[in-house]
């Protein structure tokens, strides 16, 4: 069971705009889709009814691919091992680059990124010219289907390997900057906005008291609730920070911030959503940028203290870092490079006079962040982008929030084809930004292929359709050093942030959901409004979400069938079988991804955290010094490396940070000549919930950047996870008593 706070359903989709003013737009884009698929689908229709002029086209085609250009022969050569060299000599040379520089440096970025688009240019021009099989008109239509998905998956790649050339590193400015701050040369007012809609007051609290620990004086905090809630107001009065409310809540968020724009005056604006915690220094860090006047808005990631759904459901919280990680550590910086930095809704500084130029925060979309910083950019102003975890936030505690988050991101982005702030267009930007944008807009298409992908074995298998033709010398000339040059520098390009399997394996999860609202956008791109991602949930049991598995399980059944087949076949042929290694591979991601959709129970609303930090205990009069293993805001896991009996009521004192608390003993246990128990705090005072959140939450340097693990060590990974149902069960059946014989 879920809960959190109820909400009508009024309040859980807020109305963000009027559209009506945008129908013209909508209906061209809308068009131009719809014709562009018309005109390909009636040329293939054609092509399968027998139409002369289409069928002699493509037979003329086809004979350019019988005979394609001399340089995509392969080549001659005694020992076909021979073909192997390419890939090994350019394997090696990466294998070398990523030794010699563990994190990538400007010039040897650029020597892989170069190796990678010349690779890439050479597997898709082979592809284009020489493996579509147009013999007849049902395997060549799925022939050019595969290839335009390939070109649509790609597209985006190719673009980031593309701006990473201009890469930006903000880490040294930042160092110069912050000195005016701490110096106090440069101290501007600064505003902060807490927007709220129905968070948990707990959430709340501890982001209120966040805020006021930030080491910088010239500042006032702001709690904008949309709920217009009493127990907030009192929280805001209690607390000492001012409270805003309105009337309604046209334009959700962005209605919101824009209201309370007009109730301050500071001179910058800084936005946390509800749950986002900064550390004391993120002022420090951020607003000595805007000396410079051209700066409009400076963006932090996005960090969070819990793990994403997916890490949890597979039991891989200490393994797998957050999905958001490769945006903002590898996407941000190339972004940055080419001024097209996002907007991220959270943990950002903006100047208020350049919002004030661009009429606030924008309101044509639900993803009012992203559009804000278009035009910010589009007046002049600078975005810059700094990366340093300086707060953190809770992530999606569900694997049904953590979808419709993503749902809501993709919506809002590709509203931008039907606004005026759509970022292909507007005034003002030069084509660096565009193509900084046109990636991002591009990367929400491809869950479309990624289905088609899935899909295609099965076509192969139950139906005969050979969608490409290529033999096995020309896989290892042509594809083979491409795949495995990618794959090696995959993780080394994203500085560690996520392996290429890994992130096949969350595209997965997700990819029906996102390619049917991808086609829906494009349709009717505001048929939903703002929603609002739940926090602060507790569940009890274990929760199947049945919604999103069913078309992964029958993708799945038809998955094992067609492997089967596929076996069969080749131990029949000892051929090679592209449709046997497409569904085994297939097969294992899909079972994975089906696991992930198991919701574990989550009992508590508090997060625990693993935190070292020493302790001294009074029980009975006796006082024994110990450490902390993990803390929580309302209890902690203590040790003693000694033994020791512990009284149900105890006093304790954090020694780094002069606290001294009373609690009960929950849990105690002694082990190894060591002493281990649970205190749960009772009668916190305002002043001592402030420090352990501090302690907790916001010192400098607190959150700290994880490295995802590499692709060898993630096939590990997956397969461990694929097979640990049968080691439980096998475990369970070991404990089954067994039964005696007579």
């Amino acid at each position: 069971m879920q809960t959190f706070g109820t909400r009508t359903k009024s309040q859980v989709k807020q109305g963000f705009r009027d559209t009506s003013q945008y129908s013209s737009v909508v209906h061209s884009a809308t068009w131009f889709v719809l014709f562009t698929i018309a005109l390909i689908t009636s040329i293939l229709l054609s092509w399968l009814l027998g139409n002369y002029h289409v069928t002699e086209f493509f037979t003329k085609l086809h004979l350019i691919q019988e005979q394609p250009p001399g340089w995509l022969n392969i080549p001659q050569v005694e020992n076909k091992y021979y073909l192997l060299a390419p890939t090994l000599v350019l394997f090696l040379l990466v294998q070398t680059i990523v030794i010699v520089f563990p994190q990538p440096q400007k010039q040897s970025r650029n020597i892989v990124v170069t190796i990678l688009l010349v690779l890439l240019i050479r597997y898709l021009l082979w592809r284009s010219l020489s493996t579509l099989n147009l013999a007849n008109a049902i395997d060549g239509t799925f022939s050019i289907l595969l290839l335009l998905m390939e070109l649509l998956a790609v597209s985006g790649g190719i673009l980031q390997l593309l701006l990473m050339f201009t890469t930006k590193d903000r880490h040294e400015e930042a160092e110069q900057c912050s000195q005016k701050v701490i110096q106090g040369r440069y101290n501007p007012s600064v505003d902060i906005l807490i927007p709220t809609y129905n968070e948990p007051e707990f959430i709340l609290k501890r982001t209120v008291m966040g805020c006021q620990a930030l080491d910088y004086p010239n500042k006032k905090i702001y709690l904008l609730d949309d709920t217009r809630r009493s127990p907030i107001k009192q929280l805001a009065q209690k607390l000492g920070c001012y409270y805003l409310t309105r009337p309604d809540n046209s334009h959700a968020k962005a209605g919101n911030l824009n209201h309370a724009l007009t109730q301050t005056n500071g001179e910058l604006i800084v936005v946390f959503d509800a749950d986002f915690i900064p550390t004391t220094n993120f002022l420090q860090r951020t607003v000595g940028f805007f000396h410079n006047s051209k700066v409009g808005l400076v963006q932090t990631p996005q960090s969070f203290y819990n793990s994403d759904p997916i890490a949890r459901n597979l039991g891989l919280e200490q393994v797998l870092t957050s999905e958001e990680e490769v945006f903002y550590r590898q996407i941000q910086p190339i972004k940055d490079g080419a001024g097209s930095v996002v907007c991220s809704g959270t943990s950002f500084v903006a100047r208020r006079k350049a919002l004030q130029e661009i009429g606030y925060f924008v309101t044509e979309s639900v993803s009012e962040d992203y559009f804000t910083g278009i035009r910010l950019a589009a007046k002049g102003y600078e975005l810059v982008y700094l990366d340093e975890k300086l707060s953190a936030g809770l992530a999606a505690e569900d694997i049904s929030a953590h979808l419709s988050q993503r749902l809501r991101w993709a919506r809002g982005t590709l509203q931008a084809f039907f606004i005026k702030s759509n970022p292909l267009t507007i005034p003002g930007l030069n084509l660096w930004q565009r193509l900084g944008h046109l990636e991002g807009l591009l990367h929400w298409f491809n869950s479309i292929p990624r289905i088609f992908f899935l899909l295609l074995p099965l076509l192969y298998v139950f139906f005969g359709i050979e969608a490409i033709k290529f033999n096995l010398k020309e896989l290892i000339y042509f594809f083979l050093p491409y795949y495995l040059t990618q794959l090696k520098v995959f993780t080394w390009l994203n500085l560690r942030s996520r392996s290429a399997i890994l992130s096949d394996l969350y595209s997965l999860v997700q990819c029906f959901p996102l390619a049917i609202t991808a086609i829906r956008v494009m349709l009717n791109p505001f048929a939903k409004g703002f929603q609002v991602t739940p926090k602060g949930i507790t569940r009890n049991q274990y929760c199947y979400n049945w919604q999103l598995a069913l078309p992964l399980i029958i993708l799945l059944l038809g998955t094992m069938i067609g492997f089967a087949v596929s076996l069969f076949q080749t131990l029949e042929t000892s051929s090679l079988n592209l449709g046997l290694w497409w569904s085994g591979y297939n097969l294992i991601t899909i079972s994975v991804a089906l696991m992930t959709l198991l919701d574990i129970p989550q009992l508590g609303i508090y997060q625990w955290f693993d935190l070292k930090t020493k302790v001294r205990i009074k029980s009975d009069n006796k006082i024994y010094s110990g450490v902390t293993l993990q803390l929580s805001e309302v209890s902690a896991e203590i040790y003693l490396p000694h033994c020791a009996t512990i009284s149900q009521e105890v006093s304790l004192e954090m020694i780094a940070a002069g606290l001294n608390l009373t609690g009960k003993v929950t849990h105690s246990q002694i082990q190894n000549q060591s002493t281990r128990f649970r205190v749960k705090f009772v009668n916190l005072t305002l002043p001592q919930h402030r420090k352990i959140v501090e302690t907790i939450y916001c010192r400098p340097d607190r959150w700290q950047k994880r490295c995802s693990p590499g692709e060898l060590q993630s096939v590990w990974i997956i397969l461990k996870v694929l097979f640990r149902p049968l080691r439980l069960t096998i475990k369970r059946l070991s404990l089954v008593p067994q039964e005696t014989k007579g």
